[in-house]
């Protein structure tokens, strides 16, 4: 059995974020990484995927992007160059190609086992990512055989696609995205569309990443938040990563002739069931962006007065059709493929500590767990808003980071 004075688990941004900030601590330790470095960024997206955030918001700590195309958005290639980048540069202590099977907490150690021995540590943090499994509802047991099922960590390209009908449930950056890309492959697409937030990507000249970043709204804690669960589950921004500025909502989808569906309700008896909520639904995403534009109005006039910026704009009402559907025929041969964009979840599966509440997710305080000396990192809204940002993750591996290391000074006192 191999000892170290913490584990972290994942060696992505928050993996390699927190690393860091337990070197500047002197703090000896290791990164148990089942793949390679970026593993999931590496394996389980999408060909096309680009960041949405800008190029000058990849900021870790002691790094940053320092190209020439600051407002550009990175592709993959470019996302895993740069976490490989920030690895060798910190000289990260990545154990690669290690599986963490089980974690269980005996006497005051936590005993880690994975596919290449046994470790123990005093403190351990879970940095494996919020985005392990697919949250794939029930319903989907109902659906015929004769349709492919595919999550969004399956798919890479459209070429994958038997040729025909593509529906699509979830309307959020994933969703969207899919969408706009399957349906300019040829393949007739359906959107199922649920809870969502419409942004245009530019506003005003600026990106609305620079907006919400120069307003603070990025940076929002903890105790700003009156509804703390449902913040942590909120849907990602509708955007895509676009030089170009191009707004991807439900009307953009609409003219490249995706179908507009509600909330998926159900499947029965090979028929898909939307919800007809639809209407207030898109009313309520296109009332909290005017919301959001008036805040930047209003924040622009008070504090850019020196500059020139075009004027204040607003975007026309989301048109989902006159009579969106209701029931769709799944075992008929036209839906081929349905893709499940309806977000992600953690996997825990391994963990044997008492921290997990009934639906297996961990229970923690801005990250810090209720068991001595385990912390979780790089979930949604973790400390603020940006918590599962690569933008955001230096500053709660700070935190974490000093938490760990007043426990270590106090059990050696």
């Amino acid at each position: 059995m191999k000892h170290v004075t913490t584990i972290i688990i994942g060696a992505g941004q928050a993996g390699l974020a927190m690393s860091r900030q337990l070197a500047d601590r002197s703090i000896d330790h290791v990164l148990l990484e089942r793949g390679t470095v970026a593993n999931s960024w590496k394996t389980e997206r999408w060909n096309s995927l680009r960041l949405l955030t800008p190029n000058w918001q990849s900021r870790l700590p002691g790094y940053r992007y320092t190209g020439n195309d600051p407002d550009g958005f990175m592709n993959m290639k470019q996302v895993i160059s740069f976490l490989d980048g920030y690895a060798s540069t910190i000289a990260a202590p990545v154990e690669q190609h290690t599986k963490v099977l089980s974690v269980e907490r005996r006497f005051d150690s936590y005993i880690i086992k994975t596919t290449r021995g046994v470790w123990s540590c005093a403190s351990l943090v879970l940095a494996n990512g919020a985005c392990a499994v697919p949250a794939i509802p029930k319903c989907a047991g109902a659906m015929p055989n004769t349709v492919h099922q595919l999550s969004p960590l399956d798919y890479k390209s459209p070429n994958q696609l038997h040729q025909g009908g593509v529906l699509i449930v979830g309307a959020s950056a994933t969703g969207v995205q899919l969408a706009r890309e399957i349906q300019q492959s040829g393949r007739p697409v359906t959107l199922s569309v649920g809870e969502h937030i419409r942004l245009p990507r530019s506003y005003r000249g600026r990106d609305i990443k620079w907006w919400m970043d120069a307003l603070g709204l990025l940076d929002m804690g903890l105790d700003e938040v009156e509804d703390l669960s449902r913040a942590r589950k909120l849907s990602s921004l509708q955007l895509i990563g676009s030089d170009n500025g191009t707004m991807l909502d439900i009307n953009h989808l609409r003219s490249l002739g995706v179908d507009i569906a509600g909330r998926l309700a159900g499947i029965n008896n090979g028929k898909a069931q939307f919800s007809g909520s639809l209407s207030n639904i898109c009313a309520l995403a296109d009332l909290k962006m005017g919301r959001l534009l008036d805040i930047i109005d209003q924040w622009a006039d008070q504090n850019m007065t020196d500059q020139e910026l075009p004027p204040p704009q607003r975007y026309a009402p989301t048109d989902f059709g006159a009579l969106p559907n209701l029931q769709m025929a799944l075992n008929d041969g036209r839906i081929k493929t349905i893709i499940w964009a309806t977000g992600f979840r953690p996997d825990y599966s391994w963990l044997n500590v008492p921290v997990l509440d009934r639906k297996g997710c961990i229970e923690h305080d801005g990250g810090v767990v209720n068991a001595p000396g385990l912390y979780v990192l790089g979930l949604p809204f973790m400390r603020t808003r940006k918590s599962t940002l690569i933008d955001g993750v230096g500053d709660d591996a700070a935190y974490l980071a000093d938490h760990l290391n007043a426990g270590l000074q106090r059990q050696a006192a």
